[in-house]
């Protein structure tokens, strides 16, 4: 019985990650795609992307068991993080045009550690409302449960993200078009953060 229980929780636990975080592939991918050739690159996505959602979690589970670090209201201007990132990656992006070597989204090399861990703590600040009284309701074990579960699903995303970016097609497509696209995707999340949690009075 206990066997099934965990079987359940872990297949509620993949499929709530999926459903959160499909969005994360084509923002990973972006960021495998401006880190092409450049050292390093894989370790700082997925160690960004480890710190992101490790900050997503701990918040979730903080405000599960009745501690809140960040309050409600504040979770929508989370969504100033990607737009800045954004307008700050396609300013680079303009400097940068007519050149055949493209700089990365923090201008250092690549995607660094913080602008990935930034962008999916940001991106994934919606997902704590959904978290949270999944965690309060699955009770300490389940918790566990889910927590490894996601923790072990952030590094399938990573690799996915890189499979998708490494596809002869997509890299062509990501290679030509990547620097603009990532700053309209980081943008596109920003206000897409702030309007649905109604910052500024969206």
């Amino acid at each position: 019985m206990e066997a099934e229980l965990n079987a359940g929780v872990i297949g509620q636990a993949v499929g709530l990650f999926t459903a959160t975080n499909i969005d994360d592939i084509v923002i990973l991918a972006l960021f495998f795609a401006r880190g092409a050739g450049r050292r390093h690159t894989t370790r700082d996505i997925l160690t960004g992307q480890y710190l992101g959602f490790a900050g997503i979690v701990a918040v979730a589970v903080a405000a599960a068991i009745g501690v809140t670090f960040l309050p409600g209201a504040a979770l929508p201007y989370l969504g100033l993080l990607p737009l800045l990132l954004g307008v700050k990656a396609a300013a680079q992006a303009w400097r940068d045009r007519g050149e055949d070597e493209d700089d990365d989204v923090s201008g250092t090399g690549g995607p660094g550690v913080l602008t990935v861990a930034s962008v999916t703590f940001a991106n994934g600040g919606d997902n704590i409302g959904v978290y949270v009284p999944v965690f309060a309701t699955t009770g300490a074990g389940g918790m566990v449960v889910f927590v490894a579960v996601f923790l072990l699903l952030v590094a399938v995303w990573v690799a996915a993200g890189r499979f998708f970016a490494t596809r002869p097609v997509v890299a062509r497509a990501l290679g030509r078009w990547g620097h603009v696209l990532l700053p309209v995707v980081l943008i596109g999340v920003g206000v897409l953060i702030l309007a649905e949690g109604g910052a500024f009075g969206l």
